[in-house]
């Protein structure tokens, strides 16, 4: 089914400030298991000390989360406060970004008759 015409707002958008602290907060959560699982109390633990009365997947489990949590919630904030901008600044963005107006070859600047 098409999108009406009418509900799509025109000219570059980016992503809100809500889609930048999932993104931010998926980032850190995927590291932060990665982390919990290899060095942070994780595996490495697991091996020295043993898994003690919970079991090795379960134990492994709540170290992997516990990290990952963490990651993600830090990341999480992280992305949101260096996306924040004034609105200055992002209209100074955009003025920039704007295309080029691109002239012909025979267009002739007028020049200045001081004469």
């Amino acid at each position: 089914m098409p999108v009406p015409a009418g509900s799509v707002p025109s000219g570059p958008h980016g992503p809100s400030t809500f889609d930048k602290l999932k993104m931010g907060a998926m980032m850190g959560g995927s590291v932060g298991l990665i982390i919990g699982f290899i060095f942070d109390l994780g595996f490495t633990n697991i091996i020295r000390f043993g898994p003690g009365p919970n079991g090795m997947l379960r134990t492994l489990g709540q170290y992997m989360l516990g990290s990952a949590a963490t990651f993600g919630f830090f990341m999480g904030i992280g992305t949101t406060i260096r996306t924040d901008s004034s609105p200055i600044a992002t209209e100074a963005f955009a003025r920039i970004n704007k295309r080029p107006m691109i002239l012909s070859r025979q267009y002739q600047f007028p020049r200045d008759r001081k004469n």
